[in-house]
């Protein structure tokens, strides 16, 4: 508010409050303006109780404080506008979806001829004992089902393919319900083959549910671009849930999916299985028949926040990781003088090139810098979220870091998972740049094929 808006300074405000009596509130009579005191300067005790320009100046103190709660008002309009209207970070969502999904499919291949032994009727963990667990801990998975070899078989093959269709983004929201299903189906049959990776693959394909990961950078995304009508009238996507009914249906009636669960909240999977089924189908009801609606309106503004909400989790997942990395390293003694990452280095299991880790393992030097560098940026990554610039420093860092682990320990699973969950934090600019360049080179590669074909 400027002067002028307060009716030019002490005077204006009374003068003001006298003349627009009448148009303010009907009925009243106008009020005259109190005759105007004068008051000498050398007495400003008295001016504080009489005259109208003394009561007239916390009037203009009242300014400010008026400048601030507008403010405090505007950003929190702003923010929930923001927060419900916009869909946030659509290009790391993106990201998040391609990298675990590519992670989970790579690793089902690299097991592919060990598989039975790992998950199947061949593994050391049975189903009797895996279904003695799976009693006490509560945790879903199909191969449980059956004992069945062609049944493996089928669940495996699922696998496969429900992290291929997740990753080019092909009904994303189907696929992230099929892709979530698939990594706990296998990762709970066998509880003790875990690493760190498996962990964040799991923890990251439920969270990939509750998000709008296939906002760009998808087959789902280049089908919206084609027309809305297209959107409209989605006779495969009809299907599609229609099918996925029938079979949850199918699993409902034999009995394989709970409605209660024995622990709070004391729901079972049927429940939330049920719930997204009847979520995706009443949100293509609406954006089929009343497409501008205010139910319409109001589905999209809990789809944005909800997806808002997981992003949020991701990020602060990937924070918790590092820093509790980093705290419980802090308190081992290894790591307090340096030598920790001589041990893996001279073992044959995380040594794949024997000769690049004899290198690296005998210096001194050398291992008590990447001892003491490992600590470091895990424990400060969380307080330099705060910097963008010594963000995007410490994340490259890392990056860098997980690479290094990929070659010298053999862990390219880990390392790629870990890639992923770093990228969530990585600027929308950096992000579209190397998109660009994938492309580029996509399109370099694909023009001798062409010739060639010709």
């Amino acid at each position: 508010m400027s002067q002028s808006e307060t009716g030019g300074g002490a005077d204006g405000l009374v003068a003001g409050a006298g003349a627009g009596a009448d148009g303010l509130v009907a009925g009243i009579p106008r009020q005259a303006a109190p005759p105007k005191v004068d008051q000498p300067v050398d007495q400003p005790v008295a001016g504080l109780v009489a005259g109208p320009v003394a009561l007239a100046r916390p009037v203009l103190g009242a300014v400010p404080v008026v400048r601030l709660a507008d403010r405090i008002e505007a950003a929190v309009a702003g923010g929930f506008h923001t927060f419900t209207g916009r869909v946030l970070g659509p290009y790391q969502a993106a990201t998040v979806r391609i990298g675990f999904a590519l992670v989970f499919t790579l690793q089902l291949l690299r097991e592919w001829p060990h598989r039975r032994v790992l998950y199947g009727d061949r593994s050391p963990w049975g189903l009797d004992l895996a279904r003695q667990l799976l009693a006490g801990n509560h945790a879903f998975t199909v191969l449980v089902w059956s004992d069945s070899r062609w049944w493996f078989e089928a669940v495996y093959l699922f696998a496969v393919l429900a992290g291929i269709l997740l990753m080019l983004g092909w009904r994303t929201r189907a696929t992230s319900v099929l892709f979530m299903v698939a990594v706990l189906s296998l990762q709970n049959r066998s509880v003790l083959i875990g690493d760190g990776g498996d962990n964040i693959v799991h923890l990251m394909a439920i969270y990939l549910v509750f998000t709008r990961c296939g906002a760009v950078w998808s087959l789902d995304a280049r089908r919206r671009g084609r027309g809305p009508g297209r959107v409209g009238h989605d006779v495969a996507g009809v299907l599609l849930w229609a099918a996925l009914g029938g079979l949850l249906a199918a699993a409902q009636l034999a009995g394989r999916v709970d409605w209660l669960g024995a622990t709070w909240p004391y729901l079972g999977w049927g429940v939330v299985f049920w719930t997204l089924w009847a979520v995706a189908g009443a949100w293509y009801a609406v954006n089929r028949w009343w497409p501008q609606s205010e139910p319409r309106a109001v589905l999209d503004a809990l789809a944005t926040m909800l997806h808002n909400c997981a992003l949020l989790v991701i990020a602060v997942q990937v924070v918790l990781v590092y820093s509790t990395a980093g705290w419980y390293k802090v308190q081992g003694s290894r790591w307090q003088d340096g030598t920790a990452l001589y041990y893996p280095m001279h073992l044959d299991y995380f040594a794949p090139w024997p000769w690049l880790s004899g290198v690296l393992g005998t210096s001194a030097v050398l291992v008590f810098l990447l001892s003491y560098g490992t600590v470091l940026v895990q424990v400060a990554f969380p307080f330099t979220l705060m910097n963008r610039r010594l963000k995007n420093v410490l994340l490259a860092v890392m990056m860098l870091e997980h690479l290094g682990i990929a070659v010298v320990l053999g862990l390219p699973i880990f390392s790629l998972a870990m890639i992923t969950a770093d990228a969530v934090f990585l600027p929308t600019a950096a992000l579209v740049w190397f998109a660009g360049r994938v492309r580029r080179t996509a399109r370099w590669g694909r023009a001798p094929m062409l010739r060639l074909l010709r």
